[in-house]
């Protein structure tokens, strides 16, 4: 039997791999079907962006001549096509979102209330050692320093006013000179490098508090720090205030007024401005010395000067409360200093025979003796009577020059303020600057009378809450009449006529003249201060309501003031001309008759005073029967001399004795009794 071959068994697959497989995957090829199934082909088609068709380039090129003569044009590549077949791979890229990076988690803020309970201790804990020992904690300077940089407004305030106490209770008592480089070579012992190292450390603490202090100041202009608000900077400026008070001689006293200055330099007239100024009259009438007053008027009148002198008026009468009013001796001007002789001094030289008989052991003692006078003013920081003189000599100049040139611009806000002051400082002037002087009053008058004064320079202000108040040419011809008189009354008027012939006849032509028109003004009763509804058809009636003027006196008190400086002056009362004497009188008796009721009084008050020193000379005036002069009264005539007022009588007297006031009728009463008397 044959035997049959045996049959070759085939290789089952797996049921996991299909049948139609001839081929096993290789691992490349099983790496590529993985990421080709993370693909999302169809979403990238759609998302791709579609694409125009594209202009196809034109060929600017010229045509060329083969060998064979033919001529054919150039082909020109198009590059297009290769960029955009990668454009989608890109934009796949681009695509891709990126990874979200994770947010690290904040510390938990802390409640500003709390903040400001912590900083409150800690000030105080700072404060209190400080007061305790401060030689030994220089550095507590600057930790206090470090809490007015706080963001929180609370706590900036808490940090300066405790760094004001503080200041005020360490400050010595004398001023702290910076070390040169020759002091810090010098081999000292431990105690003194301590003392030299806290004095340097609080001098350069307190530095740097005024300058935080000058720099939230300037916030209440909207310069600086506007979210901090004025309450900030009102904080900064009563630091600076009571500093400036209360420890004048230290250093950095020019920064100090600085921050004042800077605040008087506007014309709102708010609770800060009149603290800063008040802050001023207090430093002038305290100072001593005279230095420190001399820093204010300097820094004040380059401040008035770098304005045009657009400032408030009562910045200009703080200069009425220097001491050199009544302690200077001097006569000055502008420019120049009239200093006494030697002679003149109270410790001058004297000669032999005015000189005391001393012994050679009597001198020898006197000698000594002034030796330890001399030792024991300096250990008590006299004040030199010389160096105090320089001080206030300088400071009357910068003054002086103030006054000149207000007066030169006719500024129409400061012409009463500049008036008084240099009637105030009449005694102070020297006779080369007087003369000048009643030349600006009578061009001042000039202007005035003429209606055409306008100033040089316009002298508005752009500040939105300024007060304009209308310009009262009367009150400053009134003013400048007072002011001349008063500075002949402050010198020696003898001296003062013969030297320099001195006239004043222009002032008082000026007044007689103006005495009509002076008794129709319905406000020669209102001042300042005056409470009344202004004129609606009138502008320039209208009132300022600024406080703390000078020249307050009503129009009324200012005309009695310039007639009793020319009816009856201080010196030489009995030396005013007949002819003077009767004009007046008669055109103010015609000027009572439509005067007020008080002016009226005081106008005959005043000239019941005439009646008693010159009743001879108007005596005929109430005589109807005897005449001494010829012709006619010219009333309205503008010269004293020229009005014959001999050629009348005083008939207005029988009008006022039917007045309705009991004090008119009395005041006439005593004025007929003074001239009648004689007969």
């Amino acid at each position: 039997m044959a035997r049959v071959p045996a049959m070759k068994r085939r290789k089952l697959s797996p049921p996991g791999i299909a049948e139609d497989s001839p081929h096993e995957a290789g691992p490349g090829t099983n790496a590529f079907f993985r990421q080709a199934a993370s693909w999302n082909l169809e979403q990238d088609y759609e998302t791709r962006p579609r694409k125009g068709k594209k202009k196809e380039k034109e060929n600017t090129r010229l045509p060329i001549k083969t060998a064979d003569g033919l001529v054919q044009q150039a082909e020109v590549e198009n590059g297009d096509n290769v960029a955009s077949d990668l454009e989608w791979l890109e934009e796949e890229e681009s695509n891709e979102e990126p990874k979200p990076v994770e947010e690290v988690a904040k510390a938990p803020a802390i409640p500003i209330r709390k903040q400001i309970l912590e900083a409150k201790e800690e000030l105080a804990r700072i404060a209190l050692m400080l007061n305790e020992d401060p030689e030994e904690n220089p550095g507590a300077f600057k930790a206090l320093a470090q809490f007015g940089q706080s963001e929180i407004t609370t706590i900036k305030k808490l940090a300066l006013a405790t760094q004001l106490a503080v200041y005020k209770d360490v400050i010595p008592g004398y001023r702290i000179r910076p070390l040169s480089e020759e002091d810090m070579e010098v081999k000292v012992s431990k105690e003194v490098r301590r003392i030299r190292a806290y004095e340097q450390a609080l001098v350069g603490g307190y530095q740097t508090y005024i300058r935080g202090l000058a720099k939230v100041a300037q916030s209440g202009n909207g310069n600086i720090l506007k979210d901090e608000g004025p309450s900030l900077a009102s904080l900064a400026i009563g630091c600076a205030c009571t500093l400036l008070t209360s420890v004048p001689h230290f250093n950095f006293r020019g920064e100090l007024l600085k921050i004042l200055v800077s605040k008087l330099s506007t014309r709102k007239l708010d609770v800060d401005f009149v603290k800063c100024r008040e802050t001023i009259e207090t430093l002038f009438r305290n100072d001593e010395e005279g230095t420190q007053s001399l820093d204010a008027v300097s820094l004040l009148t380059k401040m008035m000067k770098a304005r045009g002198y657009r400032v408030d008026e009562s910045v200009l009468n703080t200069f009425l409360h220097l001491r050199l009013l009544s302690e200077f001796s001097w006569k000055a001007s502008t420019n120049h200093i009239d200093k006494p002789g030697k002679d003149d001094e109270p410790g001058g030289k004297r000669s032999k025979k005015e000189r005391d008989f001393r012994t050679k052991k009597q001198r020898k003692l006197l000698k000594e003796q002034k030796i330890v006078e001399k030792e024991m003013k300096q250990a008590d920081a006299i004040v030199s009577h010389e160096e105090r003189d320089k001080m206030q000599a300088e400071t009357l100049k910068l003054v002086f020059v103030t006054y000149f040139r207000i007066l030169k611009l006719r500024s129409p806000d400061l012409m009463g303020a500049v008036l008084e002051g240099l009637a105030r400082y009449a005694h102070l002037i020297n006779q080369d600057f007087f003369g000048d002087l009643l030349e600006a009053l009578k061009d001042l008058i000039g202007h005035a009378e003429t209606g055409d004064d306008v100033p040089d320079e316009e002298i508005g202000d752009g500040d939105e809450n300024s007060t304009e108040a209308g310009r009262n040419l009367t009150r400053e011809a009134l003013l400048c009449i007072i002011t001349a008189f008063a500075l002949l009354e402050g010198q020696d008027a003898a001296k003062a006529q013969a030297s320099l012939h001195l006239d004043l006849s222009f002032f008082i032509t000026h007044l007689y003249r103006t005495l009509y028109a002076l008794s129709l003004n319905p406000d020669i009763e209102l001042s300042a201060k005056s409470l009344h509804l202004p004129d609606p058809n009138n502008p320039s009636a209208m009132q300022s309501l600024t406080k703390n003027k000078i020249n307050i006196q009503t129009t009324t008190v200012l005309l009695l003031r310039s007639l009793s400086s020319i009816l009856v002056p201080p010196l030489a009362a009995r030396a005013v001309p007949p002819l003077r004497i009767a004009a007046f009188t008669k055109q103010l008796m015609t000027s009572s008759l439509h005067l007020p009721e008080k002016s009226c009084t005081a106008v005959l008050g005043l000239l019941g005073k005439v009646s008693k020193t010159h009743e001879k000379k108007i005596a005929s005036l109430w005589n109807t029967e005897e005449r001494r002069g010829d012709g006619t009264f010219d009333p309205l005539g503008g010269e004293v001399e020229g009005s014959n007022p001999f050629a009348t009588t005083v008939w207005e007297g029988e009008i006022l004795r039917k007045h309705y006031c009991p004090a008119v009728r009395d005041g006439v009463k005593v004025l007929e009794k003074n001239v009648l008397g004689l007969r």
